[in-house]
């Protein structure tokens, strides 16, 4: 059974972006797509890393635990609110501490901003991010303007048929891609 890891990536006071994160679990797991699980960097709090996992002398077992959850999924759903037309530095932070573990995993991208352009300025710096660490970016994106009000607290979208329309296609394509992924390694 494929499993996905959804990276909910701000660590903000009344982040809204977290929404997203839950809207996405409940997604998958009411359709049957995969297993699915939420790693919420809020609840890590990982401190600034100085040095890539694979080099660091005593890493902590929450690091080690993050890493093998990274491993273990056939594919990661990245949901990040826009902070100044970037990516938060909690997310980057976990980005740059791992490095093999990304490499030609699926990572599909959901962009949310409070304002009416949904984080559209963040996929490119983040898509470039994971470009340079060889993951797999899927040609699909989720972007939420107005995530305030477009989800409450628990998830749960505003505009359910629309919403779901759009979420059928994002996750249709990472599941593809996890697919196609699935395919190549069996003839590696």
């Amino acid at each position: 059974m494929r499993h996905i890891v959804i990276i909910s990536s701000s660590v903000r006071i009344k982040r809204n972006s977290h929404r997203v994160a839950l809207y996405f679990k409940k997604y998958i797991e009411d359709h049957q797509l995969a297993t699915v699980e939420i790693l919420d960097l809020n609840s890590y709090q990982f401190p600034i890393f100085n040095e890539r996992l694979r080099l660091q002398v005593n890493p902590s077992l929450q690091v080690l635990e993050f890493a093998k959850k990274i491993i273990a999924a056939s594919g990661v759903i990245i949901v990040t609110p826009e902070y100044n037309g970037g990516y938060p530095a909690a997310l980057k932070n976990v980005i740059d501490l791992l490095y093999n573990e990304w490499h030609r995993k699926p990572i599909a991208i959901s962009t949310v901003s409070a304002g009416s352009f949904g984080g559209s300025q963040v996929i490119t710096s983040l898509q470039f991010t994971l470009w340079k660490i060889q993951a797999w970016t899927v040609p699909a994106m989720f972007p939420v303007p107005n995530v305030q009000d477009a989800f409450d607290e628990n998830g749960n979208p505003t505009d359910k048929t629309g919403t779901d329309k759009r979420a059928e296609g994002f996750i249709k394509e990472l599941i593809w891609c996890i697919e196609a992924n699935e395919k190549m390694n069996t003839l590696v």
